[in-house]
């Protein structure tokens, strides 16, 4: 079984679960889970989890992300993208510097309410769902952040921007704050998501790429393994009496490791170099505790 992650592009028309279950179909195998939902007509950067890289999918879904989205202003829909069904139309009247301001005042931690068409629960129902019987319910709003927002190009209606942010954040709901702010209104055009934490779309295989070199026998050249996927991470052995306690995901003292890291994540390593999960020093209890371990 191949253990690790592969870069996928997802294509338009596709969700996320539906690469899931094609690329099932394509490397014969059932253990494989996505890093991020991506809306069916967005495309771009799709971390996929295979075997035991399926225990990464929560740490990779932590990670920021980078996305090029083009503003529709004076657009008001339903979906808050060009999908959904036209609520508002405005004229629109702003000069750049006004655009400028606006996009400047939402970097940083902004509370956001996720849009009614989005995956997320709520009694056991997704909210999609709930809004196609034509049902809207309350939504909290969360805590995002948006570490950049950058205006590639302004051309009115549209607007072209780079957005990098935190885990949770709904591009097309940027995009309606960002309109709202204006007082034209406004919705997501198009959506390309281009990194997930140091992946980027120069390294992704669209799902015809991965099974064209799956024929050529060279599958586990596009696997990236776990340990490198962790690999910005130290490194850290444990001696030849701590490997018993390590195969068992046990604690371990400073007596039993070759090197004194106490900060953060550690890659922990059997005596004979075998990598076993990632742990953690607690200051408290003096030892290294399991993670996540990947044996």
């Amino acid at each position: 079984m191949m253990d690790g992650i592969i870069v996928i592009r997802k294509e338009k028309g596709y969700t996320s679960h539906d690469v899931v279950a094609k690329l099932r179909g394509i490397l014969s195998m059932k253990k494989i889970g996505h890093t991020g939902t991506l809306d069916p007509e967005a495309e771009g950067v799709l971390p996929v989890a295979l075997g035991k890289g399926t225990r990464l999918v929560d740490m990779l879904t932590d990670k920021e992300k980078t996305y090029e989205a083009v503003l529709r202003l004076g657009v008001v829909t339903d979906t808050q993208d060009m999908t959904g069904t036209v609520l508002e139309e405005h004229p629109v009247h702003v000069t750049e510097e006004q655009i400028q301001d606006t996009v400047n005042g939402f970097l940083g931690e902004q509370m956001q309410v996720p849009p009614m068409y989005s995956a997320l629960k709520v009694n056991g129902k997704k909210l999609y769902e709930l809004a196609r019987e034509g049902k809207t319910v309350e939504r909290k709003a969360r805590p995002v952040f948006f570490y950049g927002i950058e205006i590639q190009k302004i051309a009115l209606p549209l607007i072209k921007l780079t957005v990098t942010c935190s885990k949770g954040t709904y591009i097309r709901t940027l995009c309606n704050d960002i309109g709202e702010a204006l007082g034209c209104g406004g919705c997501m055009e198009s959506l390309v998501r281009t990194k997930v934490g140091r992946y980027t779309l120069e390294e992704a295989y669209t799902l015809a790429q991965v099974e064209e070199i799956r024929d050529q026998g060279k599958i586990s050249h596009l696997v990236i393994p776990v340990e490198q996927v962790l690999g910005e991470y130290p490194k850290l052995m444990c001696t030849q009496a701590g490997d018993r306690l390590l195969q068992n995901g046990n604690p371990l003292i400073q007596e039993l490791v070759n090197e004194n890291v106490k900060e953060g994540w550690v890659r922990m390593y059997g005596s004979t170099g075998n990598f076993v999960g990632i742990y953690q020093w607690d200051q408290g209890k003096q030892r290294y505790f399991p993670v996540k371990m990947f044996i």
